[in-house]
């Protein structure tokens, strides 16, 4: 069946563009801030992956054609945590990392099987309620300390582990 919404490709389509270039994605660590703007819990999805493991993984997804930035964020924030997450999206869309995924494991911290993707990295809080949705079985709010342990960390594949660790780095909660 061929796709025909604007920005998608069929399955063929991708699968080809995915072998000659490198797809842009966002990643979003959801997080619930106090008063004063302090991280106080990070939101990770549980997901069953391509394997059939079960997975800790942070909201991500693709850029479509014509798509901005801001707006695939969140698509990509309320398909994973529902229409009243209330996500509080930057005002300014410098992220706080650039992930580079490659299809070859050791390039770099991150690795995806399928492509060579570059995903532009954000923290954004969020403060409605949140109910995974689509392929997401559940989400998790951890403490910082909780999400930065080797149990968290070692749940999540692809280097998302890393991700959140930078992203919990960037906002001045490291342990």
């Amino acid at each position: 069946m061929t796709e025909t919404t604007p920005g998608w490709m069929t399955s063929d389509e991708l699968d080809t563009a995915r072998g000659r270039m490198p797809i842009l994605y966002v990643d979003a660590v959801p997080v619930r801030v106090d008063d004063s703007g302090e991280v106080t819990s990070i939101g990770l999805l549980l997901r069953i992956g391509a394997d059939g493991t079960i997975n800790r993984t942070l909201v991500s997804g693709r850029v479509m054609h014509h798509e901005r930035v801001r707006d695939a964020l969140l698509r990509h924030l309320e398909k994973d945590l529902g229409p009243v997450a209330l996500p509080r999206v930057p005002a300014s869309l410098q992220p706080f990392t650039v992930a580079e995924y490659f299809p070859t494991a050791g390039i770099t911290p991150f690795h995806d099987p399928r492509q060579h993707a570059v995903s532009l990295a954000y923290i954004v809080p969020v403060s409605g309620d949140c109910r995974p949705r689509q392929d997401a079985l559940d989400l998790v709010w951890f403490s910082p300390r909780e999400a930065a342990s080797a149990t968290v960390q070692s749940e999540m594949p692809g280097g998302h582990g890393v991700l959140l660790k930078q992203a919990l780095a960037h906002v001045g909660v490291m342990y």
